[in-house]
């Protein structure tokens, strides 16, 4: 079977608020055109099409659809969509060149959070029956799941504070993110709780955003890319969705992931932590030390478009090796209340 390597990738701003529609079209247009012209590639040279997008957040059935107006509808092209984040547009993907199906496929995903009042949106994703009628909001959830680790004594939040300021220091460098700068860990502690004792800047901002990758057999990327970066593990598990089933201050899934991967040698890791304890729990279960560098990008913290963060925690990995500043890197998604669904994917420069 063919290895797979990300031979693109490009991303919207994030920003809170676009003043383009649900469908993500706006967003898309640049960014695929700026995919093409890095890897010399166009629309006839893809094989396959991927989207990760959601209709509750665009608040409208099959949104996707309105989507593939920025491809181009017309040829008809092979194309499938995902009503998740991209990260898992982009296991469909990765499946379809490993068959031997494609040697090329472009993965996009998008969100326009700001339509809507995401917390509320958001517990769509619950127990239909038992859980959503009580419209318990993310934050609340977040906030519930932060507290279990203070009063175990896992974390304080002084150790919060100073993954918030961490992440925005990072995300100086990065002209995609929607919050960056110098802030002070004891000036971030003197702001007032939004969901005790979670503060803002514990909680990823609302965003608005789209990425896109461009994925190709190694064979093919090598005429893409100088330094492609390949796939050489791809892993996604599941907890129970019934937030009383599980401890909340762990993660099963990333750790039967992450076991199931090699992880040695891994220099920097992007993890999709929307909040600034579930990074402290992803980099437990990992096992990471202070050795391995943490989303030198910023990460979710600095900015966190809906059905599209995950994804580009996987090109922003990716792009390390295409620069030569990495030889082997970690992503990871996450989707569901609480860390529920978890996905990593090691990428190798070889």
């Amino acid at each position: 079977m063919p290895e797979v390597a990300v031979a693109g990738f490009a991303q919207a701003p994030n920003v809170r608020k676009t003043e383009g529609t649900t469908n993500g079209v706006e967003m898309l247009v640049p960014i695929l055109a700026e995919a093409f012209a890095a890897t010399g590639l166009s629309k006839q040279d893809i094989g396959f099409w991927c989207s990760g997008s959601s209709d509750y957040l665009a608040g409208r059935a099959f949104s996707f659809i309105a989507a593939v107006d920025a491809l181009g509808a017309f040829p008809p092209i092979n194309e499938s969509h995902v009503e998740m984040d991209a990260a898992w547009a982009l296991y469909e993907a990765w499946l379809k060149i490993r068959t031997g199906e494609v040697d090329t496929a472009l993965v996009y995903g998008f969100g326009k959070a700001s339509a809507g009042q995401l917390r509320r949106v958001m517990a769509m994703q619950l127990d239909p029956y038992l859980v959503t009628p009580l419209w318990p909001d993310s934050l609340a959830i977040a906030g519930l799941q932060a507290r279990l680790g203070l009063e175990g004594g896992l974390w304080s939040e002084e150790d919060l504070a100073e993954v918030a300021a961490r992440s925005r220091a990072d995300a100086a460098n990065n002209p995609a993110a929607q919050l960056s700068g110098t802030v002070d860990v004891a000036d971030l502690l003197d702001t007032p709780y939004v969901a005790d004792p979670l503060r803002a800047h514990d909680i990823a901002p609302v965003t608005d955003g789209a990425s896109v990758i461009i994925l190709a057999s190694e064979e093919r990327a090598r005429d893409l890319v100088e330094r492609p970066a390949i796939i050489s593990g791809l892993e996604h598990r599941i907890d129970s969705p019934v937030l009383g089933a599980r401890d909340l201050t762990r993660s099963p899934s990333t750790a039967i992931a992450a076991a199931r991967l090699d992880l040695d040698g891994v220099e920097l890791a992007e993890l999709h932590a929307p909040f600034t304890h579930q990074e402290l729990i992803l980099r437990r279960e990992l096992g990471f030390d202070d050795n391995v560098r943490i989303n030198p990008s910023g990460g979710a913290l600095t900015g966190n478009p809906m059905f599209s963060a995950g994804l580009a925690r996987i090109g922003e990995a990716a792009t390390r090796i295409h620069r030569g500043e990495a030889a082997k890197t970690l992503a990871h998604a996450t989707s569901g209340p609480a860390l529920q669904q978890n996905l990593l994917a090691v990428l190798e420069a070889r």
